[in-house]
């Protein structure tokens, strides 16, 4: 399982103190970066070989600002041309926010998915989650 920690920043909270709900989407994107260069090594959006086919977000817990969040992420199912995304928000000790997504392997030229090689199939089964 990948980790990284964010340090949420004070333009991420809302009126009501705790950090917006949009936020965790964003971190979690961000978290996902190690994936996405199985298929993009640089990230170069004109070399882009995967869209999002849908993401579930929930929220367990608020949090907060001022106190560091570790982003936990997994892969739980790799199919023949997708695969899934497991990821959890954790401050304090504490599940805040998971997120389950589903991301296709896609050629932009052809407009068509595309099977997972081998050698990406080997490469996302690293990250494997612990059932």
């Amino acid at each position: 399982m990948l980790e990284m920690q964010i340090h949420p920043r004070f333009q991420e909270t809302d009126a009501l103190g705790h950090i917006n709900n949009t936020v965790p989407a964003v971190w979690f994107e961000s978290a996902r970066d190690p994936l996405f260069r199985i298929f993009s090594p640089t990230l170069a959006v004109d070399d882009w070989h995967l869209i999002i086919a849908g993401y579930t977000v929930q929220f367990k817990r608020e949090l907060f600002y001022g106190q560091p969040v570790l982003i936990k992420t997994g892969v739980c199912h790799i199919g023949t041309r997708s695969f899934t995304v497991w990821q959890e928000a954790w401050q304090d000790g504490e599940l805040a926010v998971t997120c389950e997504t589903s991301l296709i392997h896609f050629d932009y030229q052809t407009r068509q998915a595309q099977p997972l090689s081998n050698a990406q199939r080997e490469a996302l089964r690293v990250w494997l989650r612990d059932s």
